[in-house]
């Protein structure tokens, strides 16, 4: 058995968990930031490192004590390295190397887009490859076709804003505050979604994404429409988004000969696009998966999860790697 604990900062959530053999989940703690950027309507780079430096300690704290174990019974330390704000991951790789030095333990860097695919086979042992993944977040929306763990080929990406970034954006125009998508999500549920009928950019043609239109559209609309119902607004943007995202995962899925679709990242926990991306593989006869929504959102459980395999894989990471706000997922193809 091998069990390790895993890091993630790399954003605006401090989050430490501990996994046995890359399935079997002890513990999984994170601790949110959203509150406190909530007043300013984002991500502040400089406050989330911050924070980060002072809620980590008692976070991988406590998810000692939930799984059960001291430093006796961790076999590795794995964190997120990359990519993400380069503040806040900083805290995390120092932290982990630190522990895995003091331990004596291997320190293992895991890719944190990687990590969102390993956490569908995480949650569902039963999901079986090829899988095309859709990942939808704040600051990542692409198409990733998963022939087993450890072996992704990206097929498309966006060229512009990522749909949770676009989610983000509207929702602050509407004065709905942050986080968008959540804000959005639901005003919705009381809108129209066809009241008003946004562009879908690219949705024929080709696997990439743009969502910066659509955003624009939104605006446009509602200067020149100043009654509009709020509502309606949501709804009819949600839908264009979703329609897009779904349209080209099954695209995907069909013409790769995937078995199965999965979603991750934030967005994946908007109530809309899990309706209708299980609806399509219900409809093409896909394995569909859809991640719970605590997996949804940044967590050490899929880090510690993913440090496994790369163990095995690839052995322990040196520790003069350092961390890469900027690293790509084709690293690991």
């Amino acid at each position: 058995m091998t069990t390790i604990l895993g890091i993630e900062t790399s954003c605006d959530e401090t989050a430490a968990a501990v996994v046995r053999d890359g399935r079997v989940v002890l513990s999984s703690v994170v601790s949110s930031q959203i509150d406190i950027h909530a007043r300013f309507g984002g991500v502040v780079p400089e406050i989330a490192s911050r924070a980060h430096v002072e809620l980590l300690t008692p976070v991988i704290a406590e998810a000692l004590v939930e799984a059960g174990v001291d430093e006796t019974g961790i076999d590795a330390v794995a964190c997120t390295v990359g990519p993400g704000l380069i503040g806040s991951l900083l805290v995390g790789v120092s932290a982990a190397k630190a522990l895995a030095l003091v331990w004596d333990v291997p320190f293992v860097g895991v890719n944190h887009l990687e990590a969102h695919f390993v956490a569908a086979f995480l949650e569902e042992p039963e999901l079986e490859p090829p899988i095309v993944v859709l990942l939808v977040s704040g600051g990542h929306t692409m198409l990733v076709e998963v022939s087993e763990i450890g072996k992704y080929r990206v097929i498309g990406s966006t060229i512009d804003d990522a749909a949770g970034e676009a989610f983000d954006k509207v929702a602050r125009f509407l004065g709905l505050g942050y986080p968008g998508g959540p804000a959005i999500d639901r005003e919705a549920m009381a809108g129209d979604p066809n009241a008003i009928r946004f562009p879908r950019a690219m949705m024929d043609s080709g696997y990439d994404f743009s969502f910066s239109g659509v955003k624009t559209s939104v605006i446009n609309h509602v200067r020149k429409n100043p009654e509009v119902v709020t509502a309606d607004v949501c709804a009819s943007f949600q839908e264009a988004v979703v329609d897009v995202l779904v349209t080209k995962a099954r695209r995907a899925a069909k013409e790769l000969g995937a078995k199965g679709m999965a979603l991750a990242g934030g967005v994946a926990a908007n109530s809309v696009l899990r309706e209708r991306l299980l609806d399509a593989c219900t409809d093409d006869g896909l394995h569909g998966f859809l991640p719970s929504r605590a997996m949804c959102t940044d967590n050490a459980a899929m880090i510690a999860a993913t440090g496994y395999y790369r163990l095995r894989d690839d052995g322990p990471t040196p520790l003069d790697v350092g961390a890469d706000p900027n690293l790509r997922l084709a690293i690991f193809t």
